[in-house]
């Protein structure tokens, strides 16, 4: 829905407001500007605010999403790295903070969602199921590797 005639003021206050709510990237803001029909000077006059007083800081909401998307919806590494793109957060930004993260948190994640829709996958023979779950598996954003070491560790009648 498109606003017209908001101030710059407004804009900012309006920014402010949602950033104190929640972690938020610049990509975000620009695009909410944009929707508000904010001039490219005014956006950048306010971005520069934003990040000067440290309400938008990439990193930061960059650290917090992966962290949630890992945690509590169970996504791997391409899944976390698309929706950061979609986003608008810097290639850089998003590598520095995904190389941190100990590949044993991704299996953490993977391991129960295999057992779980491994109970729910009906399948002519093993290797059908197997192949459902490398699907379902790599959707979530995990890669084979990572998938195979789970299938490794886990039992074979999980």
């Amino acid at each position: 829905m498109k606003q017209r005639g908001m101030t710059e003021k407004q804009a900012l206050s309006k920014l402010m407001a949602l950033c104190a709510r929640g972690e938020h990237s610049s990509g975000e803001m620009l695009q909410k500007m944009r929707l508000w029909g904010i001039d490219e000077a005014a956006q950048a006059r306010i971005m520069a605010r934003l990040v000067g007083e440290k309400f938008v800081d990439d990193e930061r909401f960059t650290r917090a999403f992966v962290n949630d998307k890992i945690k509590y919806n169970q996504w791997g590494r391409r899944k976390i790295e698309q929706a950061l793109w979609a986003k608008g957060i810097d290639s850089d930004v998003q590598r520095r903070v995904l190389d941190e993260i100990d590949e044993n948190l991704y299996l953490d994640a993977l391991r129960p969602l295999l057992k779980s829709k491994s109970r729910s996958i009906s399948a002519r023979n093993e290797f059908d199921r197997q192949m459902k779950l490398v699907r379902f598996a790599m959707g979530r954003g995990f890669s084979m590797e990572q998938i195979n070491r789970c299938y490794e560790l886990l039992d074979p009648t999980f």
